[in-house]
């Protein structure tokens, strides 16, 4: 029997994520079964089984992919030690982009409000957005040292609060559709002015 390359084992997985994200979109998670998923991706059984044993490894997977994207996007402008609104304005770059069409924040949503249900999903969520806290940490870190923040700043409060700047962004936009990148940073802006 012939040895299949990785490059296919590589498309077929990404055509079952590609077909549970059609499937969560349309369908919602929790509703979408794995039979669901099986058959919008036009595979047997066995083929989506051999890549993923339950639907919660297919939601950490597409977890994974979100998270570690926007996480490695939030690590790349830490290492650049922008000040704090720069910073705050390349990370909802990519928030921005995640909410357009085809972004992956409207299935994000679906698996936050899963995690308040399903323990083992609620495990993949804290793993996955812990990760990018760290990011803002060292967002964080690189203020107090660069003097943009104070010496003695609380490092943990400072990032739980600069951290929330980005879901609350991208809640707001998801649930309302407002508001744009522009106006949610002037309003960061008026809160920040220490004058």
């Amino acid at each position: 029997m012939p040895r299949v390359s990785e490059e296919h084992l590589t498309a077929r997985r990404e055509q079952i994520l590609a077909a549970a994200r059609t499937c969560f979109l349309s369908k919602g998670l929790h509703n979408t079964s794995m039979q669901d998923l099986i058959q919008e991706a036009g595979l047997s059984v066995g083929a989506v089984y051999r890549y993923f044993k339950s639907k919660n490894e297919i939601i950490n997977a597409i977890a994974g992919t979100v998270a570690g994207g926007i996480q490695r996007h939030i690590e790349a402008i830490a290492e650049e030690r922008l000040p704090m609104i720069e910073s705050l304005e390349r990370i909802l770059d990519v928030v921005d982009e995640q909410i357009g069409p085809g972004g992956s924040l409207p299935i994000a949503l679906q698996i936050w409000a899963e995690a308040t249900l399903d323990p083992a999903i609620g495990e993949i969520v804290r793993e996955r957005y812990t990760g990018m806290r760290r990011g803002f940490q060292t967002v964080v870190e690189h203020l107090v040292e660069d003097g943009e923040l104070p010496a003695d700043t609380d490092i943990e409060g400072v990032t739980s609060a600069f951290y929330s700047l980005m879901p609350g962004f991208a809640l707001q936009r998801l649930l309302t559709g407002s508001p744009d990148r522009a106006t949610y940073m002037a309003g960061v802006r008026a809160l920040l002015d220490r004058r």
